[in-house]
């Protein structure tokens, strides 16, 4: 609404005032003539120096116009004009307001002390001066023009005021931005928009506009907070409670610093509690002391991030496996570059056998960095899935991926009797022909697994077919007679119900 503000400080201040002051009764006395000539001399150079927009030159003698006649309204409502060009409202203020002090009928004046109240973001004192212009001049088409913008200024601070609340940050910055056009100078705005910022977690940004803040004025207490604040979302929670102490001294009332230095010493405290717990090994307490840690303040993304990271790494040490990939997930839902999450929780998929999902987390890792190390733990994984698509045969066997060679034979005599077809001669053709199956698998087991060449590239993960091995083609019959030895067949028979016996003919 209304006009933008690009047009420089643009009418109210771009022209000076020129006219000459009344002589102020018929006796004047000589030496206040001259004193009156020399002060409109020093204003009239002033004017030359700010149509050149030499504004300092201008300023300096506008001041000198001053000092020789300090009732004049035009010198102060001049070095207004100058000073807004420079930037310095506030100081504009004090002339402009001087200005009209000495004359309430001075129109210009009136624009100026607005157009500085409305740059330092004080709408409504803006627009009272608005209106009085317009009382002295019902026309004026700027300050109608004023008069709409302090109006969308309110309006925005109304509804920032609004969605703040309801914790909406980008529509407060969006709101900020469209009154700091109108506002430029107002440091409230400005520091609303870089604590919505730091809310929002674009931390550069916020530390750009409280810095600046903290350039012209390095007391600023909203500034030292907001530049705490963004280091306490960094989790720099060290250097943070020093902006919050620092703000506190500066305004010992400022309830936003005093929580937020609380929560970040509370923060810091349990977070080193639960690492100390943690390296001494009482993991129970370690996760007691996480999880407290992360109901203290669910806006400290990064912290909790890093807490929920621990505490995965806790529950895995209890062998929790399930709750420590639970934990990782949400501590990769807050922050989705952290890699740390995604090794551990792809540590837990390996021991969980979920390989897909542990393969996923490694090429995401491998691809965020490409170091030796990720990319061994991604080849480890995919040997790992590659191999859990295939027969395990020592599943099949019951024995250890590290059994010996006596532990391997032993298992075999025990399966391969326990599915012999013989055995199960008797039984439904359902049954006999699932232990055939499994008696061929375990043939198969002990052939791969008794040779340790073949042994070793099975749990290299090479495909044995691939090496000429059809396991198609084995004779699970001929691997026990090899196995069991003996001149003649073999025959097994019940002696007593369920139990059976084999002999060797």
């Amino acid at each position: 609404p209304g006009s933008r503000p690009g047009c420089k400080m643009a009418a109210v201040a771009a022209e000076c005032d020129v006219i000459m002051a009344a002589p102020e009764g018929p006796g004047l006395l000589g030496g206040e003539e001259e004193t009156r000539r020399e002060a409109e001399s020093f204003k009239e150079q002033g004017n030359a120096y700010y149509a050149k927009k030499d504004y300092n030159e201008a300023y300096n003698y506008y001041t000198k116009a001053i000092d020789a006649c300090p009732n004049n309204a035009s010198y102060y409502g001049n070095r207004a004009a100058t000073l807004m060009m420079l930037g310095k409202f506030r100081e504009a203020l004090g002339d402009a307001q001087q200005s009209v002090r000495l004359d309430d009928t001075f129109v210009r004046g009136h624009l100026r002390e607005g157009k500085c109240h409305l740059s330092l973001g004080n709408a409504m004192a803006a627009s009272r001066c608005f209106q009085r212009v317009l009382e002295l001049d019902l026309s004026n088409p700027q300050a109608q023009q004023e008069l709409k913008n302090a109006s969308a200024v309110l309006e925005y601070e109304r509804i920032a005021e609004i969605d703040f609340e309801k914790r909406d940050f980008r529509k407060v910055v969006f709101c900020m931005d469209r009154a700091l056009e109108f506002a430029p100078a107002c440091h409230r705005f400005k520091i609303l928009k870089a604590e919505c910022l730091a809310l929002l977690g674009r931390y550069p940004e916020a530390q750009s506009v409280a810095s600046d803040i903290l350039r012209m004025d390095s007391t600023n207490a909203d500034a030292l907070y907001v530049r705490g604040l963004c280091l306490y979302y960094e989790d720099c929670i060290e250097k943070a409670v020093q902006f919050f102490i620092q703000a506190l001294r500066m305004a010992p009332d400022h309830e936003k610093a005093c929580l937020a230095c609380r929560n970040a010493k509370a923060l810091k405290a349990k977070k080193e509690d639960g690492n100390k717990a943690f390296k001494e090994g009482n993991y129970k307490l370690a996760y007691e002391l996480y999880t407290e840690a992360l109901g203290i303040d669910p806006n400290n993304i990064k912290t909790n991030a890093k807490l929920y990271c621990n505490r995965g790494t806790v529950n895995s040490k209890l062998r929790k496996l399930e709750e420590a990939i639970d934990d990782c997930t949400n501590a990769i839902k807050l922050d989705d570059t952290y890699i740390k999450a995604y090794l551990r929780r792809a540590q837990c998929y390996m021991d969980t056998e979920q390989y897909e999902d542990a393969v996923r987390d490694y090429e995401k890792v491998y691809q965020t960095e490409k170091t030796k190390e990720h990319k061994q733990f991604l080849k480890n994984a995919q040997v790992e899935l590659k191999k859990s698509k295939r027969k395990d045969y020592y599943k099949i066997l019951g024995v250890d991926k590290n059994a010996s060679e006596d532990e391997i034979k032993k298992a075999y005599r025990k399966r391969a009797l326990m599915h012999h077809p013989d055995r199960h001669s008797g039984a439904s053709a359902e049954i006999q022909k699932e232990e055939e199956k499994k008696f061929k698998e375990v043939g198969e087991a002990f052939t791969i697994l008794s040779d340790p060449k073949k042994k070793a590239r099975y749990d290299s993960g090479q495909d044995l077919e691939e090496d000429g091995m059809n396991m198609a083609d084995f004779d699970a019959n001929n691997i026990f007679k090899a196995f069991f030895g003996g001149p003649g067949g073999f025959s097994f028979e019940a002696s007593g119900p369920g139990n059976f016996f084999f002999q060797f003919g």
